[in-house]
């Protein structure tokens, strides 16, 4: 069995809400004022096993974390906004320190926590690789052999001596992923970050991960991607309100964190002015209807989608609707546009409603979730998640297996002998 590479023991951080800046700097002044006077200078703290997550002005963004990671382990850390993934990973970076408990690291740790971190905007990005370098402890000779590898993964050469500060968000994840992989840390830890790269370097990214876990070295991952979390994680973690939910298996725990917030319906709808939406229109109901008989959801049976709007501001024919259609897994199955299937019209005022058809043996025997989106000069105007959500079930089956057909969706294709 692999060594131990990360302990966290009992850990818990807290913070005092509303205090920041000039703030805390008085409240540092005065604990430490307090301990020379031979008092303790330590606030007294709510109990961070307690059944709340803040007490007063006190918030417990982690309570009670303990885990282990091995060597070699690709640990993937899920949960909401807010609970607590980021916090644990600046703990484990040093970045910030627990409150309480400990935290035991062996070996050489690099992390890409936020755009830009560790990089100095006056310097061009050929300096920030060496700075980078020396925070992690190499010696200039080691970054100069890695120096290629880094510039050519980030695929930023051409801007490689300007200063970091003229670099877009993209460059920046680019050249500070390149750099976080490439310079032999024992310890890869990476956040969300990476969603702001393309889809094409996302892709090297998880690629570049795969070998620094293959070579022996192991990876924290946090993301709300659960299809790269299946791709590449061998445990996961589950945070929820600063707690462990759970640990264990990839898949087992993705798909209960995933049917957690995945609720089943076929329509809905908002009282007036309360639907998603804008001040020039809102939506205002959502609901799939199978063609089935039974009108239950199979695979062989059409679907039809109608979305309902209420429009008080838009006169022009500058307004698209895009269905996109994402598997219980949060893969996109795919995505279909108002204005690819229909000539641009003008709106009409008040109840507007759209339509589309999902034909019949196109959707696997799956569970589907709907997300709406509207565009306007090329912007999204607005957005609904999970407006609808639905198990398709097995239609009739013929051929030689009765097995689960793999694959987002399972169209029937014309074939010919």
């Amino acid at each position: 069995m692999e060594p131990v590479v990360i302990q966290a023991l009992d850990v818990s951080k807290c913070y005092r809400l509303g205090v920041i800046g000039r703030d805390a700097l008085m409240n540092d002044a005065a604990a430490a004022w307090q301990r020379i006077r031979g008092r303790s200078g330590k606030p007294a703290l709510p109990d961070p096993h307690g059944k709340e997550q803040r007490v007063g002005d006190w918030f417990w963004s982690l309570r009670g974390v303990s885990f282990d990671v091995r060597q070699g382990d690709v640990l993937g850390i899920l949960g909401r906004n807010g609970a607590g993934k980021s916090t644990l990973l600046k703990l484990l970076s040093r970045i910030s320190v627990p409150t309480s408990g400990n935290i035991r690291m062996r070996g050489r740790v690099s992390s890409l926590l936020e755009v830009g971190t560790g990089f100095h905007p006056e310097l061009s990005g050929r300096e920030n690789i060496y700075l980078n370098g020396a925070i992690l402890g190499m010696r200039k000779t080691e970054i100069d052999r890695k120096l290629d590898e880094i510039i050519a993964f980030s695929g930023i050469e051409h801007h490689l001596d300007s200063p970091i500060k003229r670099y877009s968000s993209g460059m920046k994840v680019r050249l500070g992923f390149s750099v976080a992989a490439h310079l032999d840390p024992e310890i890869l830890i990476v956040d969300e970050v990476l969603a702001v790269g393309d889809a094409e370097f996302q892709k090297k990214c998880l690629g570049s991960m795969r070998e620094v876990a293959d070579g022996g070295r192991t990876i924290l991952f946090v993301s709300h991607n659960v299809v790269s979390v299946q791709s590449l994680c061998s445990r996961v973690i589950w945070l929820e309100s600063g707690l462990v939910r759970r640990e264990g298996d990839t898949e087992e725990l993705v798909r209960d964190y995933l049917n957690t917030y995945t609720h089943q319906h076929s329509e809905q709808s908002w009282p007036d002015g309360e639907g998603p939406g804008t001040e020039e229109i809102r939506l205002v109901s959502v609901r799939a209807v199978s063609a089935d008989p039974s009108g239950a959801f199979t695979t062989e049976a059409t679907v039809r989608v109608e979305l309902e709007f209420d429009n008080t501001g838009i006169r022009d024919a500058d307004l698209d609707v895009r269905l996109q259609v994402r598997t219980g897994n949060d893969a996109i199955a795919f995505s279909s546009d108002l204005s690819a299937a229909l000539p641009a019209t003008l709106w009409n005022m008040g109840r507007c409603k759209v339509s589309c058809e999902i034909p019949g043996h196109l959707l696997n025997s799956n569970t589907y979730r709907f997300h709406v989106f509207t565009f306007r000069q090329g912007r999204v105007l607005f957005k609904a998640e999970d407006v609808l959500s639905f198990d398709v079930h097995e239609g009739a089956r013929s051929g030689s297996t009765f097995r689960k057909m793999p694959g987002a969706v399972r169209p029937m294709l014309t074939w010919q002998r």
